[in-house]
């Protein structure tokens, strides 16, 4: 952005010289020089400083590793890749034979259990038995039934299903391939429907002009020509390049190597950003601005500059 500046101002400075045929001599020039190094230093200064520029900012969204909670062999995938699913839906099926038969094993357990709970408990009541075969009788069946729950609870498991509305990409999981229960080895990505969050990703030199509520722009490299309005609606309160986490290791300078951006939500408000919110993908990328109170007047240049870069996103082989 600062580089349009430059430009448009040696363009105004070669339409004045040619208009009013000011000769190039060794007055001219370094005036015109010096002149734009004081007003496009100022400009920069008070612009960049209270009205600042992001040109990283993208749209995220959350995704949820589908991992089974049971390890089997798939037999079915009846999910298309990124067509829209709501909380409940099939994405895949295991072979549910060994689940089933576990079933039907715990089941005939319970039912032998049972009988084993009557006749101790006749035996008892006739004292020809002992309270202690009648307690482990009872205790026998409380086991073999909550073994039975669990198998049931696998046996269903063995559907697995859409964890929200939203919808699964890059399906590549096929009948015959076997699905294990392992968190590193998630056999599907499914992309939440609860929508984009746009993040841009400020200097550090400007943190005290972050405010929350503040007027935002922002312009997609592919919606060429065209600035959103928005505006702030977090301000991260911490760092990725600094967190720390429970080792053995001490912190020391070699973790510091940048001083990191701040990481800044912002709310797009303007109404036509309804007609392409379909047509921009998650993860696209964007450049924002955010107006403070401060030297107001200043922001018109940070638009105006906002506009242009959004207009050279035509020119995407030399951009």
């Amino acid at each position: 952005m600062d580089l349009l500046l430059i430009l448009t101002y040696t363009a105004i400075c070669i339409a004045i010289f040619k208009i009013f045929k000011i000769p190039l001599n060794k007055w001219s020039v370094p005036t015109a020089v010096l002149g734009g190094i004081v007003l496009i230093g100022a400009l920069i200064l008070f612009m960049n400083y209270n009205h600042p520029y992001s040109e990283m900012s993208r749209q995220y969204f959350v995704t949820t590793p589908i991992v089974p909670n049971v390890t089997g062999q798939v037999i079915e995938v009846p999910v298309t890749g990124n067509e829209l699913l709501n909380k409940g839906d099939t994405l895949f099926k295991l072979d549910p034979t060994p689940f089933q038969n576990k079933v039907d094993s715990l089941k005939a357990r319970v039912q032998a259990a049972k009988t084993e709970l009557e006749r101790a408990d006749k035996l008892f009541k006739a004292k020809a038995g002992s309270k202690r075969d009648l307690d482990l009788a009872a205790a026998s069946l409380d086991d073999q039934q909550a073994q039975l729950a669990l198998a049931e609870y696998n046996l269903s498991q063995t559907t697995v299903r859409a964890p929200a509305r939203g919808f699964a990409t890059q399906v590549i999981l096929r009948p015959g391939m076997r699905a294990a229960s392992l968190p590193l080895r998630p056999v599907m990505i499914f992309v939440s429907a609860e929508g984009n969050y746009l993040v841009a990703w400020f200097r550090q030199n400007s943190l005290l002009r972050l405010e929350v509520g503040s007027e935002a722009e922002v312009a997609f490299d592919g919606i060429p020509g065209t600035v959103f309005s928005g505006e702030v609606q977090l301000v991260f309160p911490a760092l990725a390049e600094g967190q720390v986490q429970a080792t053995g290791n001490l912190i020391n300078p070699n973790m510091a190597p940048r001083p990191g951006r701040v990481p800044v939500l912002i709310n797009i408000t303007d109404p036509r950003y309804e007609a392409y919110a379909d047509r921009v993908p998650g993860g696209s990328y964007a450049q924002a601005a955010i107006y403070s109170e401060h030297f107001h007047h200043v922001a018109i240049m940070r638009k105006i500059l906002l506009r242009m870069s959004a207009w050279m996103n035509y020119l995407f082989p030399f951009h």
